[in-house]
């Protein structure tokens, strides 16, 4: 018993030091191509050399650090070049997803798409203060449900990985942006799109409204 109780203690602590150290990479707390030094990880967090070492592999994983052989241990760096490749790929997972999505979905995925939609109408319609406090989430699940039925693991795991860059990229280079920008209109035509099951339509909406977003992040950038 104590042995496994040692176990779960160490995976705890993984896990503590894996969220801390994900949270201030896609923040920004934890500059770009920051060194990631193990002794002053360990220092900081109170844990051993190897918790230190099994949070960095997991956030290596997740293309959230790089090593360079012996160099040690960086934080992922940003670029022009890199988000614009991130962009086309977003755009190509999200269209995809779409595309099957409206090919398989049935009616409960309909009915969440409605409840999605309705809920950020909501917000986008609501005063600035509550779109500033809502907005994020409300927008994230409604681009969820559009391609909830796609059925393919492997996509969704694309996508995950893809969107955890994209918001970082958005509160790197762009935390000026505190207000999401006006899509109402967007938003209203790619519902529409999909939940009359027009793929081609919602393919090429979806496609420009995230590069559309994508250009205020390629400003944020250009700043820097």
């Amino acid at each position: 018993m104590a042995f496994q109780r040692d176990i779960d203690g160490f995976k705890t602590a993984i896990e503590s030091v894996y969220a801390d150290l994900r949270d201030s990479l896609l923040t920004g707390a934890i500059a770009p191509s920051a060194k990631m030094r193990v002794e002053e990880l360990r220092a900081r967090y109170g844990v051993g050399s190897s918790t230190v070492r099994e949070a960095l592999s997991r956030l290596l994983v997740e293309n959230l650090v790089t090593t360079e052989g012996q160099r040690g241990v960086k934080a992922a760096p940003v670029s022009l070049s890199d988000f614009r490749e991130l962009v086309d790929m977003r755009c190509m997972i999200e269209v995809q997803g779409v595309r099957l999505a409206i090919e398989r979905g049935d009616q409960d995925w309909e009915s969440g798409l409605v409840v999605a939609h309705h809920r950020l109408a909501r917000v986008e319609e609501s005063i600035p203060a509550e779109r500033a406090k809502h907005w994020e989430q409300a927008n994230r699940d409604f681009h969820d449900a559009t391609v909830a039925a796609h059925g393919n693991r492997w996509l969704a795991d694309m996508r995950d990985l893809h969107q955890t860059h994209w918001m970082r990229y958005i509160q790197i280079a762009a935390p000026w942006r505190k207000m999401p920008i006006d899509s109402r209109a967007e938003h209203q035509d790619i519902f529409d799109a999909v939940i009359a099951r027009k793929a081609d339509d919602a393919a090429r909406l979806i496609d420009r409204h995230f590069r559309k977003h994508a250009s205020a992040v390629e400003a944020g950038l250009g700043r820097k």
